[in-house]
């Protein structure tokens, strides 16, 4: 962020001076090696955030946090909760040095995959330990520490009562619960609290675990020099804990209780009905025209979350700060929206010091208009840079490095919705003519793609440069993490222990020292 952001909203500017050249992998935590079938906040992770050391490279980015359901196909982008952490990344290894479960327990456990998690066995797995776990929490009774845990997360209620009323009603979304706690009425809040103390605790607990393993996750990288990456997603599911509880904040009918408009965007070169998101769009302003003050209290609650988990933040579609496709619910389609304006400027001006210790990253992918950028530009953020989106459109095309007209950008071979660069390349359905530019570019016969595209990334001028994880390795479509309008098979793929080498650390860290990214390895 530059200086003119970081003074207009608050943020410290902490590391001064001249902003340094850096490099970083982009890998979700799910994604990492592992006993346990599925990445985890644990020994797994440290040593990753020691690969990354030894390769030069001083960011990690991964992507959102939040509990996933098997509803929505495990996507970290249709969370429970814009605040909790996801069950799932609790470190088994962690629970055992502990003492909430024992080896034994850990050890008694179904066959998994090292190359893609098998989500169903991993959650029917991991709870039975973490159901185990709580039986030793509450012999031992609360303590000091859990204690303060609580008093620091003022989300954590509503959302261990929300857990617990979605096990009470059977998976139902909260909109069909009876209309009293559906509502979030007071007094049936009250009541359900007291009804459910015990499901609710053993949420709070759950969410003390992660929060545990994530405090120690956070240590661990920033003695390494390597700063954390977050995600956060501009809108929220409509079965969540954040639209159950904090209804004001949206557009919402009174009397069904769902949304009026949901969140999209239109028609592009890529879509002809534009894509349908779903997600309730947010009230920014009572019916008078006056800002709606709920709304910015649970934003300015959101980046302070952001903050415990992260030093950088990406905004994923930030453009609907300055203006958001609004389409009426019950559309097929996204083609019957409208351009409504988002809050601006003033919506980070009022965020103050709840971004103070965040760097923003903005992820302004798309057709955008001078507006979007002149909100990007005027705040200090970042823009996103993505090396696959290059090649298809001629000199003019911004996403060609000589076109960056400033370092204040962040650029990507290709980014979790994309293929492969492995896969691009040899994907039938990519114009030859994009395919040819880009080895005239880099001066290559293709053999070695994925390098070509890190080093094109590394060259340019941009103050960051982040590879995915399966770029670094030269992996195909087959390691693909998504596919965006599909729903089957994404967010799985997982990274083997063998890939991950000391060879490999020697050759990005070689890369890096060359286009001066190499923090604190010298020259």
């Amino acid at each position: 962020m530059s200086e003119k952001g970081k003074e207009s909203c608050g943020c410290n500017g902490d590391r001064g001076g001249a902003m340094p050249r850096e490099a970083g992998i982009l890998l979700h935590i799910t994604s990492l090696p592992g006993h346990y079938g599925i990445g985890e906040a644990g020994p797994e992770a440290y040593w990753f955030v020691d690969f990354l050391k030894d390769a030069g490279q001083s960011v990690w980015q991964f992507l959102p946090l939040g509990p996933t359901s098997r509803v929505y196909g495990h996507s970290p982008y249709m969370s429970s909760s814009a605040f909790a952490g996801n069950p799932l990344l609790i470190s088994i290894r962690n629970l055992i040095r502990d003492g909430w479960i024992s080896r034994e327990d850990a050890d008694d456990c179904p066959e998994f995959s090292e190359y893609f998690v098998i989500f169903d066995r991993v959650e029917e797995y991991r709870t039975r330990l973490l159901k185990k776990a709580f039986a030793t929490f509450r012999k031992l009774g609360p303590s000091p520490f859990f204690e303060e845990f609580c008093r620091r997360s003022p989300w954590l209620d509503d959302y261990a009562l929300y857990e617990s009323l979605k096990g009470r009603y059977k998976n139902l979304p909260w909109y069909r619960w009876p209309r009293e706690i559906a509502t979030h009425e007071e007094t049936a809040v009250e009541a359900a609290c007291r009804q459910l103390s015990g499901e609710m605790l053993y949420h709070k607990f759950v969410q003390f675990l992660f929060d545990s393993c994530w405090r120690d996750l956070r240590k661990h990288a920033a003695n390494a020099g390597v700063r954390l990456v977050g995600d956060i997603p501009i809108y929220v599911a409509e079965d969540s804990s954040d639209v159950w509880a904090n209804q004001e904040c949206f557009q919402l009918d009174p009397v069904t209780l769902r949304p009026k408009f949901v969140a999209g965007v239109p028609p592009d070169y890529f879509s002809k009905h534009g894509q349908l998101w779903g997600n309730p769009l947010y009230r920014w302003k009572e019916s008078g025209g006056r800002v709606n003050e709920p709304v910015y209290r649970w934003w300015k609650q959101r980046f302070r979350r952001m903050a415990e988990l992260a030093d950088i933040v990406r905004i994923d579609h930030f453009r609907g700060f300055e203006a958001y496709w609004r389409v009426p619910a019950g559309e097929e389609t996204a083609v019957n929206g409208k351009w409504v304006k988002g809050p601006g400027r003033a919506f980070f001006n009022r965020m103050g010091d709840a971004v103070r210790c965040l760097e923003i990253i903005a992820e302004d992918l798309g057709t955008l208009t001078p507006e979007v950028e002149k909100l990007r530009d005027s705040l200090g953020f970042p823009g996103m840079k993505v090396l696959q989106f290059a090649f298809d459109s001629g000199p003019e095309n911004p996403y060609l490095p000589w076109n960056y007209r400033t370092t204040q950008c962040v650029v990507y071979t290709g980014t979790h919705d994309n293929d492969t660069t492995l896969g691009w390349y040899f994907d039938p359905d990519v114009d030859p003519a994009s395919k040819a530019a880009a080895l005239r570019y880099a001066n290559s016969d293709g053999s070695r793609i994925h390098m070509d595209f890190i080093r094109m990334a590394y060259s340019s001028i941009a103050r960051l440069a982040i590879v995915p994880m399966q770029d670094v390795l030269g992996f195909g479509s087959d390691c693909r993490m998504n596919r965006p309008g599909t729903t089957e098979n994404n967010w799985v793929w997982r990274c083997a222990p063998r890939f991950i080498t000391p060879e490999l650390a020697a050759t990005l860290a070689d890369q890096a020292r060359f286009y001066a990214r190499a923090n604190g390895l010298g020259s």
